[in-house]
């Protein structure tokens, strides 16, 4: 396998030797394996002048997508296999005279070309390179994306420059040797979201729908509290008693864990729970005066998975989960944990295999 670097936030910077930079006379190559099932998000970035002149490599729905700002120049371009199969790719960027040439696996060129009307300068002075990361505005770019990027790299060459990097290097977390889509927690934070960025239906009902082998789950999974009020609701996975408990209010349910999709609908006069669309494993609970206003959480709250939220307003947890949830809905749409707020423990769209 060789060892593997996550895509995330991995920074450093090297001098520029006199004769060595972007000039169009330059030839500068960085080639590298990637692995990813995220469609989104910053595979590396370079820059010099301070972040006046820069380049960064992303995906953008899994395809290759080039920005690059230099001089008077700012252009785009996106085009290519998509890569965020989990499978390894090879990728080579290099910098030949008026282009910047993309390579994937060997073929599949996608080719930038430049021409300034300014005259050209050799560079010296510092070069900066990030990771799964940029170092300037993300306003600054052309096409706007997420940046953040859940991946790995291995085998990097970067800018085939030898002279030594002096590395920025934050939290990482693990390259595993196999992996499979799916959110995966480490049981140390939870990833956490304003509930006003779920739209509710006409009929104010809120559908929430987990995938994943329940069993093989410790911790809780889901969470929901509204500004100053008891948590309203709970999902919680006890590998000790192979249960899954389900607190809402004063109400609860414990259920085996054997089921692999749950579905829990939000309605004026009713909550359901279905486990594997079964209907004889349905429960009800209606709503009672026991319950004032307790879909207030769905326009005003937070919704966490992966964690309790606490009493407080600050972002503070418990009993974090372990394991992989393989899908997550709200309101029929998949929900991407690169929008909320997490550590860098939560994987948004791998987990180990």
């Amino acid at each position: 396998m060789g060892k593997a670097w996550p895509v995330y936030d991995r920074s450093g910077r090297a001098p520029l030797p006199d004769g060595n930079g972007f000039s169009d006379k330059g030839d500068i190559k960085s080639s590298f394996q990637l692995r990813t099932f995220d469609p989104e998000g910053v595979i590396f970035y370079g820059d010099t002048k301070n972040g006046q002149d820069w380049f960064v490599l992303s995906l953008m729905d899994g395809i290759p997508l080039m920005q690059i700002s230099r001089e008077d120049i700012l252009v785009s371009v996106a085009g290519g296999p998509k890569l965020n199969d989990g499978k390894w790719h090879t990728l080579e960027v290099s910098h030949q005279e008026k282009f910047v040439v993309l390579e994937v696996d060997g073929s599949n060129r996608l080719v930038v070309g430049m021409q300034s009307k300014q005259t050209q300068e050799i560079l010296v002075g510092e070069l900066r390179l990030a990771v799964g990361g940029i170092l300037i505005d993300k306003e600054n770019m052309i096409v706007q994306f997420k940046p953040q990027m859940d991946g790995c790299v291995r085998e990097g060459s970067w800018l085939n420059l030898n002279i030594p990097w002096e590395a920025e290097v934050e939290e990482l977390w693990p390259c595993y040797q196999n992996i499979r889509p799916g959110s995966y927690f480490a049981g140390t934070g939870f990833a956490i979201f304003n509930t006003s960025v779920f739209p509710t239906k006409a009929d104010r009902m809120v559908k929430t729908e987990l995938w994943g082998d329940f069993s093989k789950m410790d911790g809780t999974i889901l969470s929901i509290k509204a500004p100053g009020q008891e948590m309203i609701f709970a999902l919680v996975a006890n590998n000790n008693t192979k249960e899954v408990t389900l607190l809402f209010g004063e109400e609860k349910l414990s259920m085996q864990n054997i089921f692999k999709r749950l579905v829990i609908t939000f309605e004026t006069d009713k909550l359901q729970v279905f486990q594997d669309e079964d209907e004889s494993k349905t429960t009800t609970f209606s709503i009672t005066g026991s319950h004032p206003g307790y879909l207030t959480p769905w326009r005003e709250g937070r919704l966490a998975f992966g964690g309790l939220l606490g009493k407080g307003e600050e972002d503070v947890g418990s009993q974090f989960l372990t394991g992989c949830l393989e899908k997550i809905q709200v309101q029929e749409r998949d929900v991407d944990l690169d929008l909320s707020v997490k550590p860098m423990s939560i994987s948004s769209h791998s987990c180990p295999a």
